[in-house]
């Protein structure tokens, strides 16, 4: 009996030993963080001064005034706007205030960009229309462009351009640069 103990003994240590050893952890995998800071689904609110040069009912005219925008991004590339351009023009030929009038020109564009993530830079494109209230009124069609640089994740700053074009000789650009917030 004791022979048969201690084999037994023996032949659990042997096994216990023989077991021993690292234990072997499933891997993880690591996925980086996505940093882009340009998303899909995502709303920006614009504030910006905004210019005007270019012909409007055969004069030429020259504006400065403030614009205020909202923009929607369906995809991180495909995305709708809408913005309010609000100031004072200057007919040419005329000077003081006889030269002077009002205008207001709101715009709504499809926006397709192109982010380059690892800038934090995003051309685009925009195209669309609106109206243009001034002396006269009249509806209008606008195509430009521009550059948006995303300082931190959710502000930065824009730079575009659009062309309008309509009835009574409208052709004018109407370049901004502002700020952007988005959500």
């Amino acid at each position: 009996m004791k022979k048969i103990l201690s084999l037994l003994t023996l032949v659990l240590a042997t096994a216990t030993v023989s077991f021993a050893g690292e234990t072997v952890s499933s891997k993880k995998v690591v996925v980086p963080a996505d940093d882009c800071r340009f998303r899909a689904h995502e709303w920006q609110i614009d504030a910006s001064t905004v210019g005007a040069a270019g012909v409007y009912n055969g004069q030429g005219k020259q504006a400065l005034g403030g614009n205020w925008g909202v923009n929607y991004f369906f995809t991180e590339y495909l995305g709708i706007g809408i913005d309010n351009s609000v100031g004072s023009q200057r007919n040419a030929g005329l000077s003081g205030f006889d030269g002077l009038q009002a205008f207001d020109t709101l715009q709504a564009d499809l926006l397709l960009r192109y982010p380059v993530c690892s800038w934090n830079l995003a051309p685009y494109v925009m195209v669309g229309g609106g109206a243009h209230w001034g002396p006269a009124s009249q509806g209008d069609g606008n195509v430009g462009g521009g550059l948006e640089w995303r300082v931190l994740p959710h502000a930065g700053f824009f730079a575009d351009c659009r062309w309008l074009y309509g009835n009574n000789g409208l052709t004018m650009a109407l370049p901004r640069v502002g700020i952007r917030v988005n959500f």
